[in-house]
């Protein structure tokens, strides 16, 4: 499937957490088909710098706008704390008098990457965790969502065929068997896709589907920084170099942020995508289904025969 098209032209989205990772690919996936992304999250350019993200990191959300008007869409780059209600409303208040409504909302707010840990201290028992930055990595992943959806709910039902979009880590039927990390991030991301299930019984009633989708292993800008490679040479993160380790064998099959944003731009384009709702779905799935492939070419499925 050629992903540059007109799909999308005239239709407005919102990508809640879009500075990096894969809400900068679905900001880009999206404007590959033509369409308005707003562009939220902390870090900013020229922003309150008050209010920037927990990552000491280079991304903001004016680069996604501007590589979303390079794919050939229209990109806004709005500095927003998804977790202060006050600043959710006023970007409502600011979508209303500008587009009078939205068509798509991707929630993919996280930000607690450093809260999660790395690797080597995964696996504690609650009775060992820091229990102010467990619950502040619940803020994150989850009252964000929240938040977001209760301001800017009411522009995606302004007339039928909304689409939400709740990002998480790891399918409902995944996560349902599987011990992820900690109790915390386990928490976190099972909440997701139980909250896009809960919202779209709601939304059913209103013409508007919510649907849960999980990347699989992303190539984010941050776990490239890890094995000191880029998205040009990724592969060669298998060999290990002084001051990173080898990524292991499953990062084989992982795939970039565009994969995902061109799995949800097919979706959001589907005429038929009511058919989704309340659904939990990876990036594979939705490339299947809607004929999408990554920037190289391919279609990794890294969640197939649980490579984790």
């Amino acid at each position: 499937m050629d992903p540059v098209g007109e799909g999308l032209r005239g239709r407005v989205a919102v990508v809640a957490g879009a500075t990096r990772g894969a809400g900068r690919g679905i900001a880009a996936g999206l404007a590959e088909q033509g369409a308005t992304v707003v562009c939220t999250g902390r870090s900013s350019r020229a922003g309150d710098p008050s209010i920037a993200s927990d990552y000491a990191r280079p991304e903001t959300i004016e680069e996604t706008a501007e590589l979303v008007d390079a794919l050939g869409g229209a990109g806004v780059a709005v500095q927003v704390d998804h977790l202060d209600p006050h600043q959710v409303a006023r970007l409502a208040d600011r979508l209303r008098a500008e587009y009078g409504r939205i068509d798509v909302l991707v929630n993919d707010i996280w930000g607690g990457e450093l809260l999660k840990g790395p690797p080597p201290t995964w696996n504690t028992p609650l009775w060992r965790q820091d229990l102010d930055a467990g619950l502040r990595l619940l803020r994150l992943a989850v009252d964000t969502h929240l938040i977001t959806a209760h301001f800017l709910t009411p522009l995606l039902i302004e007339r039928p065929g909304g689409l939400l979009v709740e990002i998480t880590d790891g399918t409902a039927d995944f996560n349902a068997d599987t011990y992820r990390i900690s109790v915390f991030y386990d928490l976190a991301k099972t909440s997701i896709n139980r909250l896009a299930f809960s919202q779209g019984h709601e939304l059913a009633e209103v013409g508007a589907t919510a649907v849960a989708v999980t990347p699989g292993w992303l190539r984010s800008e941050m776990m490239l920084d890890a094995y000191g490679v880029t998205e040009n040479d990724w592969r060669a993160a298998f060999t290990e170099r002084a001051g990173h380790p080898a990524a292991p064998p499953g990062f084989a099959y992982s795939e970039s942020p565009r994969f995902v944003g061109r799995g949800i731009a097919a979706l959001a384009a589907d005429p038929g995508r009511a058919r989704w709702n309340r659904r939990s779905v990876s990036s594979a799935e939705l490339a299947a289904e809607y004929g999408v492939t990554d920037v190289d070419g391919t279609r990794p499925d890294s969640w197939a025969g649980r490579r984790d």
